[in-house]
């Protein structure tokens, strides 16, 4: 009998089962690079309902999290004016998974190991249902886009450029 990696135990489900959130849950290969692309691809899944969770920061190195349709990215000029700083990047990949506690490829901003500022994209507010990153590469959780500004209390911001 083979063994099976129990995938949905991470720091993110634990934190939607401690709140009480409903969710699915949804595993796939992971594919270097592959992005949200790849995970609505083999899932079936719409890329625009598809989240992706970005670690970036400010001028001064604060780290920031923004939540993004899949096939949009992030305007950082019209992110930074919407959360009043000088300069937004992305962060280094080590930088990010300090922060996040997560991989790049499968961070969550669900259970974040460090509390950070969350930015969401206002248009993913009225999808019917999205698919955001469940603390491991190849695994999204399916919920309601409620979750993000009701229990995360993440911010609406309008910052996507159609990708």
């Amino acid at each position: 009998m083979s063994k099976q990696r129990h995938v949905s135990l991470t720091p993110a489900t634990q934190w939607l089962r401690a709140q009480g959130i409903a969710f699915s849950e949804h595993a796939y290969t992971y594919v270097e690079h592959g992005g949200a692309a790849w995970g609505a691809q083999v899932l079936g899944l719409p890329l625009h309902a598809v989240i992706k969770t970005l670690i970036l920061q400010d001028q001064q190195a604060r780290p920031l999290v923004v939540l993004m349709h899949g096939d949009c990215e992030v305007s950082t000029k019209q992110l930074a004016r919407a959360v009043g700083v000088r300069h937004v990047e992305p962060c280094k990949p080590e930088v990010a998974q300090r922060h996040s506690g997560y991989l790049v490829g499968g961070t969550s901003p669900l259970g974040l190991r460090k509390a950070m500022p969350i930015y969401v994209e206002r248009s993913i507010l009225v999808l019917d249902r999205i698919y955001i990153n469940g603390g491991r590469r190849g695994y999204l959780l399916g919920m309601a886009p409620s979750v993000l500004d009701q229990a995360l209390q993440a911010v609406p911001v309008d910052c996507a450029l159609a990708a």
